[in-house]
């Protein structure tokens, strides 16, 4: 699928600044079907965990639920997502809630949000914007990559940053969802492109993978700079309901909003 290049520069980037600014301010399981990695952690925990991105091209699709907690000034907050999202054509399709305030309402409309490789296309978001109209994004102009402000971490992005893991070690099986999964530790090294948006070039983590080495779920601790000061963020992806059926449509010119976000 190509993605659609045009309009919403300006207007997206302030977007997804409204999106996290504005959270800060306010202060069926995984199957498993192989014996891949059934080595009890035995293997390479290091080589499995790089090798997660690979596996979840391979499965092909997913249900994801996404989770992503701030804390600021003793505050914590939260923006949750659900969906599905296509893994070989790196798109995907999510309803964002965010919480009681965060953007000034107390009932705030969920926010559609379709993912796309080097774009984020939103719809309700930011005040000014007509609601029949989507904001796109060039998550390749943000700082941090879209790995935390868009509110969701893509699940192919949080996937492919444990390519850089190190230290990793093998914590012990759990169960997740009713089903079998091995627990994995670890730090991943960002990539140069998008290191300079975190105060830290590091990001500690844990992921849990199915019996096919398929990844589960994966917490993601940022420290992402804002406004000049470094923000505690803990990213949640969970995926499940492989080769679920996904459907992306990405919106035409006509329908991207390219002018003035109201603050």
């Amino acid at each position: 699928m190509v993605v659609q290049r045009h309009g919403a520069g300006r207007a997206g980037a302030i977007a997804v600044a409204a999106l996290v600014g504005g959270v800060i301010a306010s202060a069926a399981g995984c199957g498993a079907s192989s014996t891949e990695v059934a080595s009890g952690g035995t293997a390479d925990p290091a080589a499995l965990v790089r090798g997660a991105a690979d596996r979840l091209v391979a499965a092909g699709s997913s249900k994801a639920t996404t989770s992503m907690e701030m804390a600021t000034g003793g505050t914590r907050v939260a923006i949750r997502g659900q969906g599905t999202y296509d893994f070989r054509h790196r798109t995907g399709q999510l309803t964002v809630v965010l919480p009681n305030d965060a953007a000034g309402e107390v009932d705030h409309q969920p926010i559609t949000e379709l993912l796309a490789p080097g774009a984020l296309y939103m719809k309700n978001r930011g005040a000014g914007v007509p609601a029949n109209k989507w904001v796109r994004v060039d998550t390749a102009a943000l700082a941090d990559g879209n790995l935390v402000t868009g509110g969701v971490t893509d699940p192919y992005t949080a996937a492919e940053l444990l390519r850089g893991a190190q230290g990793v070690t093998y914590v012990g099986e759990e169960e997740l969802a009713g089903v079998k999964v091995r627990h994995y530790r670890g730090s991943a090294v960002l990539p140069a492109s998008v290191a300079k948006g975190f105060s830290k070039g590091a990001v500690p983590f844990d992921a849990y993978l199915d019996e096919a080495g398929r990844l589960c779920k994966v917490r993601q601790q940022f420290s992402y700079v804002n406004r000049g000061r470094p923000v505690a963020v803990a990213s949640t992806t969970l995926l499940y309901a492989f080769g679920a059926a996904v459907s992306v449509r990405l919106p035409d010119a006509r329908d991207i909003f390219d002018g003035k976000i109201q603050p």
